[in-house]
């Protein structure tokens, strides 16, 4: 297998500059029969959930291979490794795990980033309302005080909650995602909720001595279907819902103009929140996979990307042709990475903290995966970009370290480093590992 370099190196980045490569618990771990039920172990069991019919009850089964997994991180040699900690197994007593995890981690010279909650809701929360409910909130602070105090020797790097627009999104509003709802608009308050989630969990881990915290959220520049004043006011609106109600209240402590009243509770008590959601940060993690081309609606319902889009959405996702797609579907744009970051600096400006891509990747199948290669070439080149263009970005992390469970489409997408074999659990490292390992020592 050749790990196929470009003819012209990539740029260095700046001395510190942090290489990683993510994964998350329910799709990596396994062991789910020694952990307290998830939404997502709910969601999984009825039928036509996942488009392959399988569950995530095995998954890579890291929980009892994570030596082996450390030691392609270290054969891999990045920096950084951002997992996440399973809230169901924490309630089940077993932050053991996670110590062990942590400890040979730091054994191996590799730093880890733990997110608190990447979208595994325990169950038992789920049935007294979910993120629906304030109550939820409080209950993750608390668990996130009992982590910290756990593993805050040693972890010293943290992210809080993954991707709350896509929890949101397909979790509650359009009901593709654990735990299935589909309440359109009425899904807002799991929004509200999961933010001030975070914002407790800042204090939270401020109060057991953290210094270096931040949250993955997931954005992308949205380009208007045309020039038309429809088009324009629809891409205008799915801009206003899936970046800046979640980087606003964050970065600016207000929520956009016209969605404080969609929020639950009385206007005081939103505005009370908002100063807990606005906590500062000590950097913005930005997950990035492509742009999103939108239009004024079509007045049917569509699908598009797998997902069933209402005909009563005030916009319709379009296709943006004339570029490649992965084996997803989905778009391959660079170029809107380094729109992002730029855009972002140019709204935010000095209340933007330092900035780290907390994910980036694709899906191929195929071992000897140049694809892949070509993908994350091209995306770190349009990184660089950013960073020469006066963003201050402090590292990249890949999605993802293994092939796993990629939610409501099983075992069907491959967005691996590694290839797993998920009858034997077989790691073979693809041709983007190797390339990925060569420009890590390149940038040294």
């Amino acid at each position: 297998m050749i790990a196929r370099m470009a003819t012209n190196p990539i740029p260095q980045f700046p001395d510190g500059f942090l290489w990683g490569v993510s994964t998350s618990a329910h799709q990596i771990e396994g062991a789910a029969d020694e952990r307290e039920p998830s939404v997502w172990d709910a969601f999984t069991a009825e039928p036509g959930r996942v488009k392959d019919g399988s569950t995530a009850v095995v998954a890579c089964d890291h929980y009892h291979r994570y030596p082996q997994d450390i030691a392609l991180l270290s054969d891999l040699g990045v920096d950084a490794y951002r997992f996440s900690i399973s809230w169901p197994r924490v309630r089940s007593g077993d932050l053991g795990f996670y110590d062990r995890l942590v400890d040979e981690l730091l054994a191996a010279g590799v730093r880890p980033v733990p997110t608190l909650f990447h979208w595994d809701l325990p169950l038992a929360l789920q049935e007294a309302g979910g993120w629906l409910e304030r109550d939820t909130a409080s209950r993750f602070a608390e668990y996130v005080s009992s982590v910290a105090e756990r593993l805050g020797d040693r972890v010293k790097k943290w992210i809080t909650i993954n991707e709350p627009a896509e929890h949101t999104l397909l979790g509650h509003a359009l009901g593709a995602h654990a735990p299935g709802k589909q309440l359109l608009f009425d899904a807002l308050p799991s929004a509200h909720h999961q933010l001030l989630a975070h914002g407790l969990a800042v204090r939270a881990l401020r109060a057991a001595g953290a210094t270096d915290i931040g949250i993955a959220n997931s954005h992308g520049p949205t380009w208007p279907a045309s020039e038309e004043q429809a088009d324009l006011e629809a891409a205008g609106f799915y801009d206003l819902l899936l970046n800046r109600l979640f980087a606003d209240p964050l970065l600016l402590g207000e929520y956009p103009d016209g969605l404080n009243e969609l929020m639950p509770g009385s206007s005081g008590e939103v505005e009370s929140d908002l100063k807990v959601i606005a906590e500062p940060l000590d950097f913005y993690g930005i997950n990035y996979y492509a742009p999103t081309r939108v239009g004024a609606p079509q007045g049917t319902e569509i699908e598009f990307g797998g997902l069933s889009m209402p005909a009563e959405l005030p916009f319709s996702v379009r296709e943006i042709e004339g570029v490649p797609t992965t084996d997803f579907g989905w778009p391959v744009v660079p170029e809107g990475l380094t729109e992002l970051l730029t855009g972002f600096r140019d709204r935010y400006g000095d209340r933007l903290p330092p900035v780290v891509i907390t994910e980036n990747g694709c899906s191929y199948e195929g071992i000897d995966d140049q694809a892949r290669i070509a993908y994350l070439d091209s995306h770190i080149r349009a990184l660089h970009q950013a960073v020469e263009a006066g963003v201050d970005v402090r590292g990249y992390f890949v999605w993802s370290l293994l092939d796993n469970f990629e939610w409501a489409e099983g075992y069907a997408r491959r967005f691996g480093l590694v290839h797993v074999d998920f009858e034997t659990q077989e790691r073979t490292p693809k041709a983007s590992f190797r390339w990925l390992g060569e420009l890590l020592r390149a940038q040294r």
